[in-house]
């Protein structure tokens, strides 16, 4: 078997086509432009990247984009000062405080700083608590765009074994609960998880979250699987050059699609789909703040 790629660029290409279709509603309709404000503090060169692609995109889907950047020497208290300040901004309708963070700031204090209904990265504990317990969350944008390309690929899920490899806040807690609201039987593994390959071989659809390069071997993916891999590792890659390096994922990609029924390659999976759920939990966020369905 070989797999079909999962094109995450081109998916994410129509979630931000359908973002600029409901900014555009909300302007012509109401009179709303939705604002998403984002945080940099310091010059991590990985983070800059990432921010200058949110800024873009913000901006290609007719939304005001809020740039701010701040000194790495920053106190704790100055950075909430400014997360209060966009809070109270009613142009602003979602803030992402890009991380990490320097040493000398608390990030969950920052985190939880935000005001849940801007909090478009979904980290909030109150969002947390939402999303486990099925109410309105706004939820992370890597696990929101990892069950769309499911649903879009799979289509029903109800009933799939699904694992979930990593535990983290950020994916793989938040995605196991999607999964769950999908009606899958979850198990949330991690590096720790004794007889892993076994676990991983049961599974209908894999997502693979651990943050270790190609930790998840080929022969352990069941024939037909699915495969979401959220991985992004740097390796030495001497065959190109001289301190030149490659990204992986957390899955062998070669190994995996002799089995896989469908996979997510990286780079151009899962990444490119993280923004644009950004961008759809702006517009989420301006319709919630003003009482406005769109889709009604």
């Amino acid at each position: 078997m070989t797999a079909t790629i999962i094109d995450g660029k081109a998916f994410s290409a129509k979630v931000r086509a359908d973002v600029k279709t409901k900014v555009d509603k909300l302007k012509q309709l109401h009179g709303i432009t939705p604002g998403l404000a984002v945080i940099i503090v310091g010059h991590d060169p990985a983070s800059e990247i990432y921010v200058r692609n949110k800024v873009k995109q913000t901006a290609e889907a007719g939304m005001n984009s809020y740039h701010h950047e701040m000194s790495a020497d920053i106190s704790e208290e100055a950075l909430l000062a400014k997360v209060d300040e966009l809070n109270k901004d009613p142009a602003v309708h979602g803030i992402l405080v890009q991380l990490p963070l320097p040493s000398q700031i608390n990030e969950a204090s920052v985190i939880n700083a935000i005001a849940p209904e801007k909090d478009v990265d979904g980290f909030h504990v109150i969002n947390s608590g939402l999303l486990a317990t099925g109410g309105d969350a706004m939820v992370p944008c890597t696990p929101l765009g990892c069950v769309m390309m499911l649903k879009d690929t799979i289509g029903n899920m109800s009933g799939k074994r699904a694992v979930v490899v990593g535990r983290s806040n950020i994916v793989g807690k938040p995605v196991a609960q999607l999964l769950l609201d999908e009606n899958c039987t979850v198990t949330i593994a991690h590096s720790r998880t004794v007889d892993l390959a076994d676990e991983v071989r049961r599974a209908d659809i894999v997502v693979a979250a651990v943050g270790r390069a190609e930790m998840v071997k080929g022969d352990w993916i069941k024939p037909g699987a699915v495969v979401i891999d959220v991985g992004i590792n740097r390796l030495d890659a001497p065959e190109r050059g001289e301190g030149k390096t490659r990204l992986v994922g957390d899955v062998d990609f070669a190994g995996a699609s002799m089995n896989a029924s469908a996979i997510t390659p990286v780079p151009g999976g899962v990444g490119p789909m993280t923004i644009a759920c950004l961008l759809a939990n702006t517009v989420t966020a301006a319709c919630r703040q003003h009482g406005i369905k769109l889709d009604s």
